[in-house]
Order: structure tokens, then C-alpha cells, then sequence
């Protein structure tokens, strides 16, 4: 016989059918075992069996994400991309197709009739299918932190009773933040032909990093040019080891994401791609920094040609919203060899000079070269009593200072990297030293 909430359970149906532009909200793990579920319910069968293994699904899809229904929801429509989405980051509402329009805002009423539907109701109809006592899932709304902004638009649209006079504000959100993969993520890697987003970036701050002020400030006005939308230059980060290259290019991700800037890591091995990946930035509104760590190449390498081109450019015009951000322990990026310089006798190359200064001379491509020195004493000391004082350490100076200097002679040499694993290794041996005590 047909379960009870029969039409309801239809009518839902039916608004998830009817997506035009936002089909893909329900495409996910989650989206799927909803669909199936309401299908099974829909069902005359003996004892509920599809209801109870579907209803386990869905339960079971929302447990992995410790998310509610209407949370899922929501985050999936605030990082959707579609036509509607991706033409609304780029072009007030008023100026969009009047149809493009009326299918966002058809496809807005269906999802608020989805989101309406409780948790609560769909476990009463899998107990009336089934006879059996059912737990509707348990988890309450809470602010979803891989998602920007997402508290404030969450209440705006529970209090609204009809979500198409959301429009304006949702256009907006994508305008800010983003649609797809860049709203969700801050930092991406490249990877296997794709974007993939990293779920826990590096969480370094810029105040957490001292020793190297001048680089700091050289590149946090370099990147707020980028931000503001004027021609910023692509940079590069030379100097010794541990030095704190990489952290304060990280730094800038925490600094800035809410502005709209993303981080894309990519690898060396994968530089030849460079070019298809700025092209997949150029009509994206938020700003990129595309990172490369440890930078260096062969002599026949093709990655060193594909970055040659973002730098200097080709026939294809510059994308404004594109920075390249390199660290390398070589001046020269290019391994050159004493073989390959020219002599007099040679009677090979004519120009052989200018080959070895086309290598020579890469680093100037990048529009601004920032020097990485080796820590001294001092510098090395000032990065250890400021981590100290932000971990929290109580050490007096005379002690912490003289471990600290014990510390650099045993391990790494004095550098930001040894000082960071100074104290950690500190904070770990004074809280077991003080819980023993």
C-alpha cells in the first residue's frame, strides 16, 4: 500500500526533477541518497526494506559530513557553479539574460521546498513504511567553516518565504567569493590535469614569521597591488634554507583569503602546464597566487620554456588576477656547468655567451627578486623569543636563549626553521616536565 505522505513525498520529487540550472546540488552523496530515498518511499513493498536501507544511506552519507540536511544543502548551493553562478561573479543581475534569471529564480523555490523538508518527517515516513522505531539524524545547524560568510546568508534565506528575493543577495555572494571549487576551498593544488582543493591549508600567520621584515613588507604590498586590481609583479623568493620562504607566501593565504586571493601549489614537475592553468584563471574574479617551491631546472627541462611564457608573456595578453610566487636556494635557476661556458677555441655556437646569459639572467624575469639571508645570531634569537612569547613559553631570557643557541649547534644551524623546531620540541618537553612535577 502506498505510504502514508504519499503526495508530499511526490511533490518533492518533483522540485528535484524540475532543477534547471542547479541539478549538480544534488549530484553528490548526500544529493543521490535523498533522490533514492524519496524513490523508495514512493514504493509498495512488504516491510519497508528499500525504505529502512535507503533511509541508512542518507543517514549514514550525513554522518560522514557531521552536517544536517539543510546545511549540506546550503553549502552546495552557495558553492555551485552553472551558467547562472558563473555569470553572476562577473556582471551585476540586471545586466544577466531575463531567462537565465527566471531559471535561477524557478530553480530557487524548488530548493527551498527541499531544504523544508525535515529530517524528522522522513524518519516518521520510513517508520509508517517499515513499522520500526527510526532516529531522525541528529545534527543541528552550525556554521560551515569551509564555506565564507555562510552564517549570515544561512539566516537571511530561513527567514525569507520565497527564496527567489535571495537572488540579488546570492549574485552578490558569488561575486565575492566565488562559484565551484574556489568558493570552497582557499588553497588548491594542480594535479593530475585538475584543481583540487586542500582541505587544511597551512595555517602560519604573517605575524608569527620575523627576522625578514623588508621581504615581508616587499611582498604584502606587492599582493595587496594584485588584490586591488593593479599590474602587481610575480616574485621570487631566494635565499638559505629555513629561512621562511614558503611560510610567508602561505602567510599571505590567511592574510587574505577573505579578499578573495587563493593559493594554487604546483609542482615543479608540473610547471609545463602553467600556461593551461593561468588560461582556467583569467575569467575567475578572485586573485591567484600560483605557488612553486623550490624552484630550479635542468638545462633541456620544457618547465623552465612553460614558465618563461607566464612570465614574460606571449601573444596572449597577461591575466591581471595571476601572480607567480617562486622560492628557490639557487640564484641561477638553471644549472649551468663550467663545460658549458664558451672558450675561444670552441667552434660550436657563435653567440654561446648569450645562451649562457639567457640562463643566467631567468630570475630577472620575475619583476621582483626578494633575498633570503642566512639568519645570524641575532636574527636567529629574535625568531626564538618571538615564538616563544606566542606559544606562550616562560622560560627566562638568559635559559631560553642559551638553549636556544644549544639547540641550533646540535641540529639545523641557526635558521627560522630550526627556531620553529626549537620550540615546539620546548613546549612539548615543559608540558611534560610540568605534568610529571
Amino acid at each position: 500500500m502506498a505510504t502514508p505522505g504519499t503526495t508530499s513525498i511526490q511533490f518533492l520529487q518533483r522540485q528535484a526533477a524540475s532543477l534547471l540550472l542547479y541539478q549538480s546540488v544534488l549530484s553528490g552523496e548526500v544529493g543521490e541518497a535523498f533522490i533514492n530515498l524519496l524513490q523508495a518511499l514512493c514504493k509498495s513493498e512488504p516491510a519497508g526494506l528499500n525504505c529502512l536501507y535507503a533511509y541508512g544511506r542518507w543517514f549514514k552519507a550525513l554522518a560522514a559530513r557531521s552536517q544536517s540536511w539543510q546545511d549540506y544543502l546550503l553549502t552546495q548551493i552557495l558553492t555551485n557553479s552553472n551558467p547562472f553562478t558563473q555569470q553572476a561573479q562577473l556582471a551585476p543581475v540586471k545586466d544577466l539574460s531575463p531567462a537565465l534569471i527566471a531559471a535561477a529564480v524557478q530553480d530557487l523555490q524548488a530548493l527551498q521546498s527541499l531544504y523544508q523538508c525535515r529530517s524528522e518527517q522522513l524518519s516518521n515516513w520510513v517508520q509508517a513504511a517499515s513499522q520500526l522505531p527510526i532516529a531522525p539524524t541528529p545534527w543541528h545547524q552550525e556554521q560551515n567553516l569551509e564555506v565564507q560568510d555562510y552564517t549570515s546568508l544561512r539566516e537571511k534565506l530561513q527567514h525569507l518565504n520565497n527564496w527567489a528575493d535571495a537572488i540579488e543577495d546570492l549574485a552578490a555572494y558569488y561575486r565575492q567569493f566565488g562559484t565551484g571549487v574556489f568558493a570552497q576551498y582557499r588553497a588548491l593544488r594542480w594535479q593530475l590535469d585538475e584543481l583540487v582543493g586542500i582541505t587544511y591549508p597551512d595555517p602560519i600567520q604573517l605575524t608569527e614569521l620575523v627576522g625578514y621584515e623588508s621581504q615581508q613588507e616587499a611582498i604584502v604590498k606587492n599582493t595587496e597591488f594584485l588584490l586591488a586590481g593593479y599590474p602587481a609583479l610575480h616574485v621570487l623568493l631566494y635565499g638559505s634554507r629555513g629561512s621562511g620562504k614558503s611560510s610567508l607566501v602561505k602567510g599571505l593565504l590567511q592574510q587574505y583569503s577573505h579578499r578573495g586571493l587563493r593559493l594554487i601549489e604546483v609542482a615543479k614537475s608540473d610547471l609545463k602546464d602553467l600556461p593551461l592553468i593561468v588560461e582556467q584563471l583569467r575569467a575567475v574574479p578572485q586573485k591567484f597566487i600560483i605557488f612553486v617551491d623550490d624552484l630550479s631546472f635542468e638545462d633541456d627541462d620544457d618547465a623552465f620554456k612553460a614558465l618563461k611564457v607566464v612570465l614574460e608573456g606571449s601573444v596572449t595578453a597577461r591575466s591581471q588576477n595571476v601572480v607567480v610566487y617562486a622560492t628557490s636556494n639557487r640564484r641561477h635557476l638553471i644549472r649551468e656547468f663550467f663545460g658549458e661556458r664558451p672558450r675561444p677555441s670552441d667552434g660550436d655556437e657563435v653567440h654561446a655567451w648569450d645562451t649562457v646569459q639567457e640562463k643566467l639572467s631567468f630570475s630577472d624575469r620575475f619583476g621582483l627578486t626578494l633575498t633570503f639571508e642566512p639568519a645570524n645570531q641575532e636574527t636567529y634569537l629574535k625568531i626564538v623569543q618571538h615564538l616563544a612569547r606566542q606559544s606562550g613559553i616562560s622560560l627566562n631570557e638568559e635559559e631560553l636563549k642559551y638553549r636556544a643557541l644549544q639547540w641550533a649547534t646540535r641540529h639545523n644551524g641557526r635558521s627560522g626553521r630550526t627556531a620553529r623546531q626549537f620550540i615546539d620540541f620546548l613546549q612539548g618537553d615543559l608540558s611534560v616536565f610540568q605534568s610529571n612535577s
